[in-house]
């Protein structure tokens, strides 16, 4: 019987291209299908704070979808599969692959590569993790980029706009809102708000430090910023008005993230929304970026080594 990878997809997009690299490249490496759960990261409520939805059929990823009876997205389904995972401790041939962790302080670390050749499979293979680290898919770049592109029926007329990142020495930037706040079920939780009102500060003194290398190193810079939310945006850009800014609003999710493909250089902004952006772009000379003091992830090695710390 042949083998399936089943990869369960959730939370905002950037993830979701994470856990979907991982499970491509280890379904090539170990020549086995992939199925992909669009539904079982989404059945809960909690799942969908932030208005988070499946997204990876925006691009030109073959659906493959897992049947019904090897997902778990219903609370009976969802139970008996946490069952099923307590017996996995006991079988000689693993049916789940869960990312390593190591806890410390209370949250979840990890710092090194998984070694997906010591664990011993069975012939469906359900597998569930962030694998925030390129070095588990670097080797099929190529195969990303084309798969990671989305389908023209999604894509908005935004020619001027292309025009004007292609046309100039133009940088993304973007900053991520409400980091804390717009995940929890309590929005007047006050220490969530404030933990993301210093995320944003934390960014904008990274930011300060970016403009001033690219006010240094390149010609008549322009910034491109985009946000998950403007509110009060411009206002932290005032003290930056003799620069060249243009802010991009108006745009879903997907045509922001169709839009940093024609962008020359990046101020990677601490989110795997981002992230991606800035990985997936093909400029010549491409300058990233990097908070030298942020990591948004708990994979220590989630920043690329060739980019830049700042």
């Amino acid at each position: 019987m042949k083998k399936s990878l089943i990869v369960e997809i959730s939370e905002g997009l950037g993830n979701q291209l994470f856990m979907y690299s991982n499970a491509f490249a280890l379904a090539k490496n170990n020549k086995i299908d992939l199925l992909i759960d669009n539904t079982s990261g989404y059945f809960r409520k909690k799942n969908k704070l932030r208005g988070q939805q499946y997204f990876l059929d925006h691009f030109n990823i073959k659906q493959d979808i897992a049947p019904a009876h090897l997902k778990s997205d219903t609370f009976f389904k969802y139970f008996k599969k946490k069952l099923d995972l307590k017996l996995d401790n006991f079988r000689s041939k693993k049916n789940y692959l869960f990312e390593d962790n190591n806890p410390v302080k209370n949250s979840k670390k990890i710092s090194s590569l998984m070694d997906f050749k010591k664990i011993n499979l069975h012939n469906n293979i359900f597998l569930k993790g962030n694998f925030e680290n390129e070095n588990y898919f670097h080797s099929y770049r190529d195969d990303l980029i084309k798969l990671f592109t989305v389908k023209s029926q999604y894509i908005k007329n935004n020619s001027t706009l292309i025009d004007m990142l292609l046309n100039t020495n133009s940088i993304s930037i973007h900053i991520r809102q409400n980091r804390f706040s717009d995940q929890n079920i309590k929005k007047d939780n006050h220490d969530n708000i404030f933990k993301s009102k210093k995320f944003v500060d934390d960014s904008m003194e990274y930011i300060e430090r970016s403009i001033k290398f690219f006010n240094s190193k390149i010609e008549d810079p322009t910034f491109f910023i985009w946000s998950n939310d403007f509110t009060d945006v411009n206002s932290l850009f005032n003290r930056y008005k003799k620069n060249n800014l243009h802010f991009v609003e108006g745009n879903d999710a997907i045509n922001d993230f169709n839009l940093f493909k024609y962008a020359k250089h990046f101020i990677v902004g601490p989110s795997t929304f981002h992230w991606w952006g800035a990985w997936l772009n093909n400029s010549p000379n491409k300058i990233c970026l990097i908070p030298k003091n942020i990591n948004p992830s708990n994979n220590d090695n989630f920043w690329p080594q060739n980019w830049l710390k700042i």
